[in-house]
Formats: structure tokens, C-alpha cells, sequence
């Protein structure tokens, strides 16, 4: 038997195999598609790069180095532009730019009067009780309806698809139960880390010169030989000691242990041998689709200065894009000297209909809202879709209970354990950091097995 298999070599799969593989464990990977890394693939053509998928990461560069150990990623490492200086978000049709300090949304007319004297008095508003809350639901009770339409709603649909009403805050947004907990305010918390030196999330994103692809990358050359790619899984069934993993045609593996590591309806497909209840509960994480419009320009072709990391749209406003990155803003390398990029978001829970749309129609759609907000006019030089299917998982209020069941499930058949972008929500370093902590799991439960079964051996001959 083998240690640990590990199904799905997304950025949670391999982050979670290349722990146990550094801990002395006899692993394999096992992925479908001919490549590992998942959503994050990053194309470069022409001078351009386009991100399929992830096009940052929002955390520091060391504590993901430092957690799997790949240090030579840090050299490569690349930090937000300088020139960075705003948000947008789309007001009438128009880009509201907002300051990226903290007191940005103050300072700026986006909101009314009314709405910032409601900000201001957040600091006043007593605690309560975030449990089972949505964004939308704790943002009107800290903040006033009208910053969570104006400013929630677009921020959940830009980084998971979602809307604010349907999305749970402890599953996203757990930091800021935890403000509320821990310092009684938001504003409260901000002013804190302010004064400690702290600085806000838009300026701690960060990627890599070729892209956040180089992740994935890095992982997969260091597994050399743990790795097996168009592999399809067909089922994983307990047996005695530990699990059979079968793969049809590429023959079945035995493993004292296995870690789900892929999307939610794949898991479930792979659980309902093991726990129909735990198959149930992630057949109903829903992940409506989006597509990735990629678009390059000649900077003279665009009139907007592009000194922001691109802009977000209220659903309010009626757009069929969700929002667009300005990747030639945030990072050097990502479009040739007097050329800029855009990467425009169609899909998600509020036009899951319109993701599915011809390429040639998406681009359609793209070049017509950059022409309205940002002056986008004529031919664009480059032109890119990336459609998803399947996007990223809508984590619910209540999604707690799917998690618990999860957790039922894993005690119920020790040896199987679950990682993915529907624990804490999206974003590479959430999901580094819940697979790493899914194989320190996996590490201890197939050491104390391991002492285990020596200790019965030795009672056995004794």
C-alpha cells in the first residue's frame, strides 16, 4: 500500500502532496488533464500575458514560499506598480475612482453624505452576532445598505462570482467576524493595523514574472516521479486498512490513505461509496460559470489613464461584466511597451447565461463595456477567451453544515480527508493554507496508523 493518494492536482491538490512528499511519505498525484495547476495557467503570447484564471495572489510572498518551502520563487516575485493609486468602481455609467487608503470611500464622492456619516458611525455600532450571516446582511448591519449595494455587492461579484445576499461571510470573509469580535468595530480594526503599519489588501497583492502559473510550476518540478496526469478516477472504495482508488484502464492503486482535492461535484461523484451524505452536501454547492475576455491595446487606442488595478460594477448599474482587471497596470511584463491589457469578467450568479455565449459574441461584449468605460476604441491587437464551465463555489450561508458533514464524514472512514476552494472560498493562498493544514492532518493520522500497526506486530510475535 501506498501512503497517500492525493485526487486532483489543482493548486490545493499539489500544495497538499508536496507537504507530505517533503515529510518522507510515499505519495502519488493524480490528475485528469495533461497538466497539473488547476485554474491557474498563464499564457504569454505576443509580449502579452493573459491569466486564465487567478491573476493574483493577496498575501505576502514569503509566507507562501516559506509554507512549501520554494525559495526560488522569491526572486521572481513582483509587487503592484507604483502608479497603482485607485479602485474604480462603475457609478452611472461612469469610473468613480476611490483612493486606496484607508479612509478612501471618506474621502471620495462615490457615496452620498449620508452613506459616509453611516460609515463613520460604524465605530458605534455595538457587536453582534455574525454567525450564519451573509456579506450582505452583516455589511447592512455594520455599514448601511447603501455601501453594501455600492460597495459589497461589487467586490463579492469580482472576486467570487457571487452575489453579496447569497454568499456566506464566515466562509469568505472570516477576518472580519473575527475584527468585529476581536476589537468590537471595523473601523476600529483598520485604524489599528493603520497605526501599527499595516498595510491595506489592495497593496498586498503580488504575483510572479511569468505569471501565477509559476506556482503550480514550481510544485510539479518538485515532485518529480509523484505526479500522473490523464488519469481519470472512477471510484474510491474502503477496504480493508485503507482505500482502493480505481482508474479504469490505468489499473487501481492501494492506499492507506486518500485527499480529495477536487471541484465539488467531482468529490461528490468520488464520495458516494464512501458517505452519501458527504456526496449530497457538495452535489449542492452550486458554481455557476464565467468566461475570461482577454483584450490588448494600443495605449494611445485607450483614453482612460488606467491608474488603478482595474474597476468593479453594482449589479445596480445593469452591466453584463462583472468588473475588468487593468493587468498591465498592476504588474510590469504583462503587455508590450505602449500596449495595455484588460481582462473582463462575464458570468457568475448574476449572467450565468451569458458565459456560455460564442467567443466571437464575448469579445463583442467586452469591447463594447471597455468602450464605454474606459475609452477603449478601434481593433484591439490581441483578443482571448477563456471559458469555465464550472466557476468558482458559491459557499452559502449555512455552508458551515456542508463543512460539519464533511468533517462526519472523514471521522466515519478514517484515512479520507477533503481540501478545496470551497473550505475558506478562492484564492491561492487560501488554498495553500487549508491544504497544508489537510496534510499535517493526513501526516499525523498515518504516523500514529503506522505506530500502531508496529505496535500489534509486536504484541502479535511477542
Amino acid at each position: 500500500m501506498m501512503d497517500a493518494v492525493v485526487i486532483g492536482g489543482g493548486i490545493s491538490g499539489l500544495s497538499a502532496a508536496h507537504a507530505l512528499v517533503r515529510r518522507g511519505f510515499d505519495v502519488q498525484l493524480l490528475e485528469r488533464q495533461t497538466r497539473c495547476g488547476g485554474a491557474a495557467i498563464s499564457e504569454r503570447f505576443g509580449g502579452f500575458l493573459m491569466e486564465h484564471g487567478p491573476s493574483s495572489i493577496s498575501t505576502t510572498g514569503e509566507d507562501i514560499c516559506k509554507s512549501l518551502q520554494i525559495q526560488e520563487l522569491k526572486a521572481e516575485k513582483c509587487h503592484l506598480k507604483p502608479d497603482v493609486r485607485y479602485r474604480y468602481l462603475l457609478k452611472n455609467g461612469r469610473l468613480s475612482p476611490i483612493a486606496t487608503h484607508a479612509f478612501g470611500f471618506l474621502t471620495s464622492s462615490y457615496l452620498s453624505p449620508r452613506a459616509r456619516v453611516r460609515l463613520l458611525g460604524e465605530v458605534l455600532r455595538p457587536r453582534g452576532e455574525p454567525s450564519g450571516e451573509s456579506v450582505a446582511q452583516f455589511c447592512d448591519r455594520r455599514f448601511g445598505a447603501e455601501f453594501t449595494h455600492a460597495v459589497i455587492d461589487p467586490l463579492v461579484a469580482g472576486l467570487f462570482g457571487a452575489r453579496a445576499g447569497e454568499i456566506s461571510l464566515n466562509s469568505v470573509f472570516p477576518a472580519l467576524a473575527e475584527m468585529e469580535k476581536r476589537y468590537g468595530s471595523l473601523t476600529r480594526a483598520v485604524l489599528t493595523r493603520k497605526i501599527a503599519g499595516g498595510k491595506m489588501p489592495a497593496k498586498r497583492l503580488f504575483s510572479w514574472k511569468k505569471g501565477v502559473a509559476a506556482l503550480p510550476r514550481a510544485l510539479t518540478g518538485q515532485m518529480m516521479g509523484h505526479i500522473k496526469t490523464g488519469v481519470t478516477v472512477r471510484s474510491v472504495q474502503a477496504v480493508p486498512g485503507g482505500f482502493c482508488v480505481d482508474m479504469g484502464r490505468e489499473g487501481k492503486i492501494y492506499t492507506r490513505s486518500v485527499i480529495l482535492a477536487t471541484q465539488p461535484h467531482a468529490t461528490a461523484s468520488m464520495t458516494e461509496m464512501l458517505d452519501e451524505g458527504a456526496a449530497s452536501a457538495l452535489y449542492d454547492i452550486p458554481a455557476p460559470p464565467i468566461s475570461v475576455v482577454y483584450l490588448g491595446y494600443r495605449r494611445k487606442q485607450v483614453e482612460h489613464k488606467l491608474d488603478g488595478i482595474g474597476y468593479l460594477s453594482p449589479e445596480r448599474e445593469g452591466r453584463i461584466a462583472s468588473g475588468a482587471l487593468f493587468p498591465s497596470s498592476m504588474f510590469a511584463g504583462r503587455a508590450p511597451q505602449g500596449h495595455v491589457a484588460f481582462s473582463v469578467y462575464i458570468g457568475g450568479s448574476r449572467a450565468p447565461a451569458a458565459a456560455h455565449a460564442p467567443a466571437a459574441e464575448l469579445v463583442a461584449m467586452a469591447r463594447a463595456e471597455l468602450l464605454q468605460t474606459v475609452g477603449a476604441s478601434g481593433e484591439p491587437v490581441v483578443a482571448r477567451v477563456r471559458q469555465w464551465a464550472r466557476g468558482l463555489p458559491q459557499l452559502s450561508p449555512g455552508h458551515e453544515k456542508c463543512l460539519e458533514v464533511l468533517g462526519a464524514a472523514e471521522k466515519a472512514c478514517p484515512g479520507l480527508f477533503f481540501t478545496g476552494n470551497y473550505f475558506t472560498g478562492p484564492g491561492m493562498a487560501r488554498c495553500v493554507s487549508q491544504s497544508v493544514r489537510v496534510a499535517s492532518r493526513a501526516a499525523t493520522f498515518l504516523e500514529h496508523s503506522r505506530s500502531f500497526s508496529g505496535a500489534a506486530k509486536s504484541r502479535y510475535y511477542l
